[in-house]
Parts: C-alpha cells; sequence; structure tokens
C-alpha cells in the first residue's frame, strides 16, 4: 500500500510517520498493493486530529478521529477503517450471494419454463374408435385401462362424454352440449 504522511499546522517526526506506516499496514492485507492512503495530521488547541483517506479500485475509505495524543489518534482511526473494511467486505460477500441467488433463480425459472413449454406441446396422438356404451361399462374400461379419465360415446344421448375419477374417489361425467 502507498502511503503519503503530510501535517497541517505540524511538523511530521519520522517517529509518526514510521507508527501512521506501521498501524496502516494492517489494512495492506485486506488491499494488497493497489491501494493508496493519505494521512493528514494536524493540531487545532490541544486536539491532535488524523484523517486518513484510502482509495482502492474507486472505493474510497474514509476515516478521522480527534484525541490529545496524536498516537492514540492513529489507533483509533486505523481501528475505525478496519470496521469500514469489514462492513464493505460483508455488503460484498451479500451482494455477490444475492446475485448467485438471482442468477440460480434466473435459470430455475428459465428451465420451469422450458418445461412449461415442454408439456404444452404435443407429443403424442392417439386414435381409437368410439363405440357407444352406458356409463357403467365406461367405468369399467376406465378402471381396466388404469386411467384417471375416459373419453366415449354415451348410448343415452350419443354424445362424446369424458369421464375422470375424482381426486376423492368417486367419478366425474363431462357431458358437453352443442
Amino acid at each position: 500500500m502507498d502511503i503519503t504522511v503530510r501535517g497541517k499546522n505540524i511538523e511530521v517526526t519520522s517517529a509518526l510517520v514510521e507508527y501512521a506506516n506501521k498501524k496502516l499496514g494492517k489494512l495492506s492485507k485486506y488491499f494488497g498493493k493497489e491501494a493508496g492512503a493519505q494521512v493528514v495530521m494536524s493540531v487545532v488547541r490541544e486536539n491532535h486530529i488524523v484523517e486518513v483517506t484510502v482509495i482502492v479500485n474507486g472505493l474510497i475509505l474514509r476515516g478521522e478521529e480527534s484525541t490529545g495524543d496524536m498516537y492514540a489518534s492513529i489507533d483509533k482511526v486505523v481501528s475505525k477503517l478496519e470496521r469500514q473494511v469489514a462492513k464493505y467486505k460483508t455488503r460484498l460477500i451479500k451482494s455477490m450471494r444475492q446475485k448467485g441467488l438471482r442468477a440460480a433463480s434466473e435459470k430455475l425459472a428459465s428451465l420451469q419454463s422450458e418445461e412449461k413449454y415442454r408439456e404444452e406441446k404435443v407429443v403424442k396422438t392417439k386414435r381409437f374408435p368410439l363405440k357407444p356404451m352406458d356409463l357403467e361399462e365406461a367405468i369399467l374400461q376406465m378402471n381396466l385401462l388404469g386411467h384417471s379419465f375416459f373419453v366415449f360415446v354415451n348410448a343415452y344421448n350419443n354424445r362424446v362424454n369424458v369421464l375422470y375419477r375424482r381426486r376423492d374417489g368417486d367419478y366425474g361425467l363431462i357431458d358437453p352440449e352443442t
């Protein structure tokens, strides 16, 4: 990490620069060498103020602390920046998870739409002769075939009817009118 230290209303000693480099060096484990930090140390009355701005890949982290001692201000600002990094990292992980979940749900939706498309497609056509029969014979035929519905010509009214098994185990009859 490239660290630049400068002072306002204060002469920055080599000990302060070394201490700031050492403490801010802890942040480099999060960013690597591509990060840059600017440290501005100033004194206003008895307040020792440290402002740190870290710029990494377009992300800007900024912290400012003021205490009665410059070294304590450096410590506090570094801990503040570490909390910001942890917060950012958590947001980034959540965002990546959400993107992953969105991508997975989109993929699932596309698969379901493909399945729906497949379900709507006619894949087999069956032709069979319809002979007139009464309702009892149609129920017997449907049960022999093991189907949940049966199409037949009703001998009573000579119309095409559909017999189906209901969820409760009873039967239903569809008798369309033309």
